[in-house]
């Protein structure tokens, strides 16, 4: 083992030392106290005890990182957490990388997708949901399919486990469930007997395993409601106690596939307490069924994900890389070693940049784009007649009216990309590290609208 530096000379970001200055403490034996302070915080809001989490022999405390991260995690910081007489973390859970669509993240794909653009067109269970399919207790990587992802949600969470309580409570709000359990052929009591597995999948960190075990119940219990067609039921009087016995069933296995997925979807948990009138609280709860419980009126709890919205968030994340691809960002230094925002790209050779056409162009109007927070709307005069529509992202740096008569650079073999604004027909040459130093390549002032840039 060798000795570990934990600062970094300027420039550099974070923390100051304070006995050395123009030194700082180093991001990763920095950040982990942030877990700390988080509790801390927390603590004050809930009048809670500090003490009685990080020095308390009775609290577990679990990580969960990337497997990049590791030797922070289980070398350096529990080292300093048993020096300064801190519980050591209980257990160390590690994953893998995410792909998308079995490949790297990729922003020109429009696959390196920020969490704000995906709340704007989808809803944060159903990635949960699909995260929690997928991992298992070792360290591997990830695959976000897109298509399966669509298809999984909407066939596991929508068609499986929802459809339980959207297909039968409705038939029962005014008369609620039957006084005493009835015969379901088992179906409660298996999957009560499931429990302590699905439990122990949980703890040991395989929840692909869990969501498995759950939704093999749901393939047990959906069948049921199928053959026993409680909306053919509710035609004929006369079987009104028995359509109330087939959706009691089907509430209570509903309820018991709510507590089961409540550690990943806890909304969801809610959403079954308040319609069967019994707040789910502890996992016994999938223990013993309801009975005789007067219900609340059946209110949504999941939407099908349109795949339409899933092409939506990729092309507006798409857009953002385009917005992005005129500015040439600067690397963060770290004690003076450049990190790179992303790696460089595969390498090409002399043949392969000869082939991008940079030539002169005159901007003759420049107009706003509304929607975008970054773009202007370009028209080019690359000569001989001919004009392009372009979208640059230089909204930070540039008035408008200083642009139009302005010579620039263009890649003007760009194939066109279509954008919700319109269509951009090549990308204006700039550099700087963005916001009010965006630099556009200026040609001298003798040049003309389609010369060549060598």
């Amino acid at each position: 083992m060798r000795d570990w530096d934990i600062s970094r000379p300027a420039p550099y970001f974070g923390f100051e030392i304070p006995d050395s200055p123009g030194n700082y403490w180093y991001v990763w034996f920095d950040a982990p106290i942030g877990y700390m302070g988080a509790t801390q915080q927390w603590c004050e809001l809930n009048d809670e005890k500090f003490d009685d989490w990080w020095r308390n022999s009775d609290t577990e405390i679990h990580h969960f990182i990337g497997k990049d991260i590791q030797y922070f995690h289980t070398l350096f910081w529990p080292a300093m957490l048993k020096t300064a007489g801190f519980n050591l973390p209980t257990k160390v859970h590690i994953h893998g990388f995410l792909q998308v669509d079995g490949e790297k993240m990729s922003k020109s794909r429009g696959t390196f997708i920020q969490a704000s653009t995906y709340l704007k067109h989808l809803d944060p269970v159903a990635l949960r949901y699909y995260y929690a399919s997928k991992l298992s207790s070792r360290v591997d990587d990830l695959d976000l399919n897109l298509d399966e992802f669509v298809s999984r949600v909407n066939s596991d969470l929508v068609g499986k486990v929802v459809n339980l309580a959207s297909r039968t409570a409705r038939f029962v709000e005014e008369v609620g469930l039957s006084a005493e359990y009835p015969d379901d052929g088992g179906l409660f009591e298996e999957a009560a007997a499931q429990g302590e597995q699905i439990a122990a999948a949980y703890e040991a960190g395989d929840f692909g395993k869990a969501m498995r075990s759950i939704m093999e119940l749901a393939d047990k219990a959906n069948p049921y409601v199928e053959g026993k067609a409680p909306w053919e039921l509710r035609k004929n009087p006369e079987k009104a106690d028995e359509l109330q016995a087939v959706c009691t069933v089907a509430l209570n296995l509903f309820r018991q596939l709510a507590v089961y997925l409540a550690p990943v979807l806890p909304r969801l948990a809610e959403q079954a307490g308040e319609l069967l009138n019994a707040p789910i609280q502890a996992w016994q709860d999938a223990s013993t069924p309801l009975t005789g419980n007067k219900l609340n009126k059946f209110q949504h709890m999941m939407q099908r994900i349109d795949p339409k919205k899933v092409s939506a968030m990729i092309e507006e994340s798409r857009e953002q890389q385009v917005q992005e691809q005129s500015v040439v960002t600067q690397s963060s230094q770290d004690g003076g070693a450049a990190l790179k925002a992303e790696p460089i790209a595969d390498e090409i050779t002399i043949d392969d940049f000869a082939k991008v056409d940079l030539r002169v162009a005159r901007i003759i109007a420049a107009k706003e784009v509304p929607e975008a927070r970054k773009l202007v709307q370009l028209t080019l005069d690359l000569g001989g007649e001919e004009t392009r529509n372009v979208f640059a992202g230089i909204k930070s740096a540039y008035e408008l009216d200083k642009l139009q008569g302005r010579l620039v650079v263009v890649v003007a073999n760009l194939a066109p990309r279509k954008m919700k604004f319109g269509v951009s027909e090549g990308m204006v040459i700039a550099s700087g590290p963005g916001g009010e130093d965006i630099f556009l390549l200026s040609p001298d002032e003798g040049a003309v609208p389609g010369q060549r840039v060598n």
